[in-house]
């Protein structure tokens, strides 16, 4: 279940822009974490920005509305893809102060926030920096969809970004696109880490951010991945299951094997635990140190109970199965 961008918002699906700024405004001035010192207050601030960024915007807006966080992440399905602009899926690029920042333009929105002892407490606009110290910005993390083909065979992956660029006056800065390419390399994994150094905004006084994409694998329609293994479900009819059969399986470079299945398949076992598994050596996932090498796949089997049968075939089954 993905997020409710709404819901962060403390907002219903029918909010109107002016809603939705409304409510970014109150929430992200209570929880920022130079005003509120709860424990959560850092990631609750990043979430007010996440759906303030996504809802603020006509077409991830809609998107969101139509597919949700997975279709906006992951990218519009095939069947939707063709007149779409929207190309790619959705990274927040996980910089809350920016999104506050450009929201509340160069006025510092904690003129009214006072110290302990009544005096007025000035906040630097941007943070507490140290006076002319050089300071890193934090990383800014991005998921990285890829589907199980891109991991397969390996793929080069375009990534455009918007970042602050400080001017040649050292003073101003302008906002540019880049493009940064990541080269996935065959074998990688859920969670592999790719990290772009001091690509985020610039500015006078701070290092720019590392930007770290961290991959998440998309959902296959045929298999499901378990380290370097392939998981594969064969649907069986009772009869094959019981006498034998070849399980047809289309792999991901678009080869069709026919597994033969020569053993019994248990149906009342795997009814209460599926323990049958058929191995098919070298037919998983590419090996990361050595592609030329891949892992297994591993069968396991539904099997498919006839819903009806006629006396003369009850009267066959009792003298195969009770002789």
């Amino acid at each position: 279940m993905g997020q409710d961008y709404y819901a962060v918002l403390e907002l219903r699906r029918s909010a109107t822009d002016a809603d939705i700024k409304k409510a970014y405004r109150r929430l992200a001035l209570k929880s920022h974490p130079l005003k509120c010192k709860e424990p959560g207050a850092p990631e609750r601030f990043r979430q007010l920005a996440e759906a303030y960024d996504v809802l603020s915007d006509p077409m991830k807006k809609g998107i969101y509305d139509k597919f949700g966080e997975e279709g906006l992440k992951g990218g519009i399905p095939e069947e939707f893809g063709d007149d779409n602009p929207w190309t790619a899926g959705y990274v927040f690029h996980n910089n809350p102060n920016k999104v506050f920042r450009e929201f509340f333009g160069g006025d510092n929105p904690f003129a009214e926030f006072f110290a302990e002892d009544g005096t007025e407490l000035i906040v630097p606009f941007g943070g507490l920096r140290g006076r002319g110290a050089m300071k890193q910005d934090p990383p800014i993390v991005r998921d990285l969809y890829l589907s199980l083909e891109d991991l397969f065979y390996g793929c080069t992956k375009k990534i455009k970004i918007s970042r602050r660029v400080m001017n040649e006056d050292d003073q101003t800065s302008t906002i540019r696109d880049k493009i940064l390419t990541i080269d996935v390399r065959p074998g990688w994994k859920q969670g592999t880490r790719i990290t772009f150094e001091k690509e985020g905004d610039q500015g006078p006084n701070i290092i720019p951010a590392d930007i770290t994409f961290i991959v998440q694998e998309k959902l296959h329609p045929r298999f499901k991945r378990t380290d370097d293994n392939l998981i594969f479900v064969a649907t069986v009819p009772l009869g094959k299951a019981l006498t034998g059969c070849a399980v047809p399986v289309k792999t991901l470079d678009g080869r069709l094997l026919n597994i033969p299945v020569n053993d019994i398949v248990d149906p009342f076992s795997l009814l209460f635990s599926p323990k049958y598994c058929k191995v098919v050596p070298g037919e998983g996932m590419p090996l990361l140190h050595d592609p030329r090498r891949k892992g297994d796949l591993l069968i396991y089997f539904d099997i498919c109970f006839p819903k009806k049968l006629t006396p003369d075939q009850k009267t066959l089954l009792r003298s195969a199965l009770l002789s």
